[in-house]
């Protein structure tokens, strides 16, 4: 029963998955404008970050579209099958589960963040203009 279910969901987002990249095309929002300056500064604080997704997740879609809102180049990080992305995601993050965000510091040491929601307000938080 349970492979039959697996089944089921595996052969649902194989027909959904494209129409949701498609959308997620057609709506794509305009970036925040920011001086040369500022978006440099802002790309550099991005370079301790990391999205640990799947590409056709409603919940990863949801949080690369914030990205694009404010202008951010995070990177973006393969985790749904598996290879060293999804172990360093269920070793060091703890959970095997997307979206997350990897935050490394300049010591080096990480924090991950797992939640769409609180994923997108940390990312307001740190990036969103005045």
């Amino acid at each position: 029963m349970k492979s039959l279910v697996r089944l089921f969901f595996r052969s649902l987002r194989t027909v959904l998955g494209p129409v949701m990249l498609l959308k997620e095309a057609l709506t794509r929002p305009k970036g925040v404008v920011r001086t040369r300056a500022e978006q440099a500064e802002v790309d550099a604080a991005c370079r301790g970050l990391a999205l640990y997704q799947f590409k056709t997740c409603p919940f990863c879609i949801k949080v690369r579209q914030e990205m694009r809102r404010l202008s951010l180049d995070i990177a973006k990080v393969d985790a749904q099958h598996p290879g060293p992305a999804r172990t360093e995601l269920g070793q060091s993050g703890g959970q095997t589960k997307v979206p997350c965000l990897k935050i490394t510091d300049a010591s080096g040491s990480s924090r991950w963040i797992y939640d769409s929601e609180k994923i997108i307000a940390y990312l307001r938080s740190r990036f969103a203009p005045a």
